[in-house]
């Protein structure tokens, strides 16, 4: 009678640091130079190129960190930072094709509009003024146009916390800024 071998238990890889930091060093060294060319070649922007390429790399590091080394750390770098020119990219055609929505109403403004605006721009302020502090930086970064993720990392809590708490800080703002007519 044949006997079976149990299916092997495959356990998650102990992060080595020294083992880790070589992998990186060695990925860093052969493909950055050409990497940063490559990207500088997608966006035609040799500073952005090179702050995707550092970003790529960042990632390359944590996901070494915490013990999740790609097959093929190489691949998975240019792979990460195709995905990063690419999504730059939307951003940018986004902020273009949304550009002439938001013209510079300085000039030739009326003077009513003006000190309208004024008010609406003061109600703003108070209203986040009485937000607690957190909810009010994660507001303020998203009106920049950061990514859920990035203000996640700058506040301190994960994607899906930081999700919810721009969704509850904007229910509880629609109101105020009804009331004070800002909206």
């Amino acid at each position: 009678m044949a006997t079976i071998n149990p299916t092997p238990v495959v356990r998650p890889r102990e992060p080595s640091p020294s083992t880790d930091e070589a992998v990186l060093d060695e990925v860093y060294r052969e493909r950055a130079p050409a990497l940063t060319r490559w990207i500088t070649s997608m966006t035609r922007d040799p500073a952005a190129a090179e702050d995707i390429v550092s970003e790529a790399f960042l990632r390359l590091a944590r996901e070494l960190g915490a013990g999740r080394r790609p097959d093929n750390p190489s691949a998975w770098v240019a792979q990460v930072a195709r995905h990063l020119a690419i999504s730059r990219a939307r951003r940018a055609s986004t902020a273009a094709r949304l550009a002439p929505r938001i013209v510079d109403r300085g000039v030739g403004e009326d003077p009513a509009i003006a000190a309208l605006a004024s008010e609406q721009a003061a109600a703003v302020h108070a209203v986040l003024e009485s937000m607690p502090p957190v909810e009010r930086l994660a507001i303020v970064l998203a009106a920049e146009g950061i990514r859920g993720p990035e203000i996640a990392i700058r506040i301190g809590r994960t994607p899906l916390a930081t999700r919810a708490l721009l969704c509850r800080a904007r229910r509880r703002m629609r109101p105020l800024l009804v009331e004070a007519d800002a909206w």
